[in-house]
């Protein structure tokens, strides 16, 4: 039997080190959390989508009580892209997270798996990686396509 070694790349960045676009987006993503309905995880995800033509969409998770009902932020920016840019790639995302306390995470959160494939899905329906900035106040994880966080996924591209 032979094994198989997946390695994904993760640049770690402190905000002196990211692009003015960079912080924009990760400032609009922070500015989304205020905006999340959270009553039941306490727990408040922002997310933006900086698109081709320049124009920035906010995101933020939105709980319900019955729970598979509910929408991650991510997915709340991207499908809002959708319908009112159907033909604008996605270049980059952001997400930042506050916790119950109302402060900003330490360490970057992750995109659930749900948002990971809507994500290779924006990817392979623009044939085009998106670059995702996971913001923590420690640092930032910044990653060229969302292959470094599901490497054996199912797509064309």
């Amino acid at each position: 039997m032979e094994e198989l070694t997946l390695k994904s790349t993760v640049q770690v960045a402190h905000w002196s080190e990211l692009t003015n676009e960079e912080r924009l987006l990760i400032e609009k993503a922070k500015e989304s959390t205020y905006n999340s309905y959270a009553p039941y995880s306490h727990f408040h995800v922002g997310a933006a989508i900086l698109l081709e033509n320049g124009v920035i969409i906010p995101g933020c998770n939105q709980e319900n009580a019955a729970f598979p009902a509910g929408l991650c932020a991510e997915r709340s920016a991207i499908f809002a892209a959708g319908a009112q840019y159907p033909d604008q790639p996605v270049l980059m995302l952001a997400i930042a997270v506050r916790n119950a306390q109302g402060e900003f995470l330490a360490e970057p959160a992750s995109p659930c798996g749900s948002c990971r494939q809507v994500i290779i899905e924006t990817e392979t329906r623009f044939k085009r990686p998106v670059r995702i900035l996971l913001y923590g106040t420690t640092h930032t994880y910044i990653m060229d396509g969302i292959k470094q966080l599901m490497p054996l996924s199912f797509t064309e591209f």
